[in-house]
């Protein structure tokens, strides 16, 4: 007979003492079993004690997370939170060199668990990490312990980042300012530094005034804290206030880019990212690709107030770049001298740029999106790319068979899809590490990229020999030429041409046919029959796929307040599909976990359900901002008995669609993601593509020659009549 559901049977151990085993009652206060624990070792003062997880991060246990007690998890009896923090404020604060350095070491440790924090918090223990590090007189370890501690305990939310004094930030930022620092150290004031700029208005100004980009690049080319330092720049970017951020520039091709933009690029950023971290001798982790995706994502949201910018038709500054595209294409040095003519003419040669309005080609620009960064686009065409800025127009200008292409339509609807393809106004997706390594080639990547999609946009218009009429389609044709090619992750600008000569126009109906092949062949009533036969047999192929990719378990971040301080879990099925393995890890894996060093588990047997994204308990207090976007769409959680979850967030969207599969296919439900939907109508197509060209390759034996038959001994008699 099982245990009752209110039991939890552990064992306790104390340093010195043979374990304790017992059985937990839920439903008793914590203080009673405590104080039952104390009397078998026959300790006083039960009320000074508490417990503890003997393994992994060895958190607290309170009444609020008593109910993650599994059977079978080892305890430790240990001083409670609040003895625990008075004992480590003394001892911190003590002149033995070695008692401060060991508590100070066990802080650090300890400042990870809310329990303790509160009561550390509740005693100024803040104040005084703070007052220690102000005081200049702790170096090496013990200064990498004291941040450690102190960034852990604001991580909490407990106290706010604004109550932060200004000694302190100049301390913090002299240590990333010195030439010879300790790495330790150097993370974590980085990392404190990032938290103060994300967390607090007024405190980003203090630290923009202590550091500068410049001191920042020159930590890219060190490995060990790249990730930090990109991370500070990410968020000096992100939250630089709109009076420092707008400052235009008079030069038109010059665009309105932000102060903090105009610094980067001074400071070479783009390039030592490319040589130290891009194109350096390790791998990007997830963490990095993310901070390069934020930094791709912030640098191109430069672009929003010019896409957003519509043209004033009466602004004579931005007319004159208009007739500046018209003069590099025409060479209008000798125009007429009367004003009708020279109207008449402007009128021609606007009609044969492409614009729509060919009276008044400014109206082109007035909506929004792309606004006055279609006309931005296609000046650094015109001027950095003149030969073929002058080829595209007068190729087309000159053709009478109506197949010419319009320039400046293309261009400004071009811009526009550019925008979306790459979210221009966007903020960044907290789970997306979708950063493309081509557009750190290059000081103009955006100008470069549009560049180069202009000239395919009119080598397919003449490919599918497109008229007006056919604008829309010609430009759905080119969105696919561009998102596949992207999506191949070119790592420069060059080999994205590459990419796109061999995505013409032809590859592209190829590439359409191949894959409507599961959708539209194979319609005939026979063939529909067979597909229904085969479908249960690939279903069972894709299930055992997805228990055996479960067996092999996946890695999992704990996503914080400080993501560049990555902690990691793994969860993993057992090999028999009846228990999920899990438990936290230091780094992330390489390769499978063994089973012994998840330390916790869940029976199958008490799964109750799987939700996903908004319905998880972990993403019902997320806010609805567009960071959070992506993270609730990878999002699931595991219900089971009595009333508990184990919540996931998947490292991206394939180990998403295995996890919810697997889980769903071990609960005997529907799997229904998308990759399922895929990989059965890929599997089954092929399947019976298989056995149709076995249909096809049957010889069959020629017939043999008839055999006389028998005269019959029947006689019938036909009447016609």
């Amino acid at each position: 007979m099982p245990p009752p559901a209110d039991i939890v049977k552990v064992a306790i151990e104390w340093p010195g003492a043979n374990a304790q085993l017992i059985e937990m009652d839920q439903k008793r206060p914590l203080s009673s079993i405590i104080r039952e624990v104390c009397d078998g070792w026959s300790l006083s003062g039960a009320e000074q004690f508490a417990l503890r997880y003997a393994d992994g991060p060895q958190l607290y246990i309170t009444e609020q997370s008593r109910g993650d007690i599994k059977n079978g998890t080892i305890l430790r009896l240990a001083i409670s939170p609040a003895r625990a923090a008075r004992q480590l404020l003394e001892r911190i604060q003590s002149h033995g060199i070695d008692a401060r350095l060991e508590a100070l070491k066990e802080l650090a440790k300890l400042s990870a668990d809310p329990t303790f924090a509160t009561e550390f918090i509740n005693m100024e223990g803040i104040g005084t990490l703070a007052r220690l590090v102000e005081s200049g007189t702790h170096f090496g370890e013990m200064l990498a312990f004291t941040l450690t501690a102190f960034l852990e305990l604001m991580d909490h939310g407990i106290v706010s980042w604004d109550l932060i004094s200004l000694s302190f930030i100049k301390q913090i930022a002299g240590y990333v300012n010195q030439p010879m620092v300790d790495v330790s150290i150097l993370q974590r004031s980085l990392a404190i530094l990032e938290s103060m700029v994300l967390n607090s208005h007024s405190l980003y100004h203090r630290v923009a005034q202590e550091i500068t980009v410049g001191q920042l690049i020159g930590h890219l080319s060190n490995q060990e804290i790249q990730t930090y330092a990109i991370a500070l720049i990410n968020a000096l970017f992100l939250k630089a206030p709109e009076d420092r951020r707008q400052e235009e520039y008079t030069n038109p091709l010059e665009q309105h880019l932000t102060e903090m933009a105009s610094t980067l690029a001074q400071k070479h950023l783009r390039s030592i990212i490319l040589n130290h971290v891009i194109r350096g001798n390790r791998p990007i982790k997830a963490e990095m690709a993310h901070q390069l995706y934020v930094l791709q994502v912030l640098t191109f949201n430069l672009l929003e107030e010019r896409m957003m910018t519509k043209m004033d038709p009466n602004d004579q500054t931005q007319r004159d770049i208009i007739f500046e595209l018209r003069r590099i294409a025409f060479d209008g040095e000798n125009d007429p001298t009367g004003t009708e003519k020279r109207k008449a003419m402007y009128t021609k040669d606007y009609k044969m740029l492409g614009f729509t309005n060919h009276v008044n080609p400014a109206m082109d620009f007035t909506q929004t999106p792309p606004g006055m960064l279609a006309l931005d686009n296609m000046l650094y065409l015109a001027k950095v790319h003149q030969d073929t800025y002058i080829r595209i127009v007068l190729e087309n200008s000159s053709r009478e068979d109506k197949h010419e292409c319009p320039f400046g339509r293309c261009a400004i609807e071009l811009t526009r899809m550019l925008c979306e393809i790459l979210q221009v106004g966007e903020l960044p997706n907290e789970g997306c590490n979708d950063y493309h390594p081509m557009f750190f080639t290059h000081d103009r990547a955006w100008e470069e990229f549009f560049c180069v999609c202009i000239q395919l946009l009119n080598k397919t218009w003449k490919e599918m020999r497109a008229t007006a009429e056919d604008f829309n389609k010609v430009m759905q044709v080119v969105r696919e030429q561009i998102t596949r090619a992207l999506a191949m992750k070119p790592p420069s600008l060059d080999q994205l041409k590459n990419k796109l000569r061999g995505l013409n126009y032809s590859e592209i109906l190829r590439l359409r046919q191949s894959e409507r092949m599961s959708q539209d062949d194979f319609q005939s009533p026979p063939i529909i029959e067979l597909r229904e036969r085969i479908q249960p047999e690939i279903l069972e192929l894709i299930k055992q796929q997805r228990l055996n990719r479960l067996c092999e378990g996946s890695c999992f971040r704990k996503l914080g307040n400080r993501r560049r301080q990555e902690k990691f879990w793994f969860c993993r099925l057992s090999l028999n599909h009846k228990v999920l393995h899990y438990g936290d890890l230091d780094e992330s894996p390489q390769g499978e976990v063994p089973f012994e060093l998840l330390s916790d588990k869940i029976p199958v047997s008490d799964i109750k359900s799987v939700v996903t994204g908004k319905d998880c308990p972990h993403m019902k207090e997320k806010s609805a901002l567009k960071q959070n976007k992506e993270v609730l769409e990878l999002a699931f959680s595991v219900l089971y008995d009595p009333d508990e979850t184990l919540n996931f967030v998947a490292p991206n969207k394939y180990e998403y669609c295995i996890w919810t599969d697997g889980l769903c296919a071990l609960l005997g439900r529907e799997m229904g993601s998308d990759l399922t939907r895929s990989d059965l109508d890929t599997l089954i197509s092929m399947e019976m593509k298989l056995r149709l060209l076995d249909l096809e390759n049957i010889t069959i034996p020629e017939a043999p020659p008839p055999v006389p038959k028998e005269p019959s001994s029947y006689n019938f008699t036909y009447n016609y009549s």
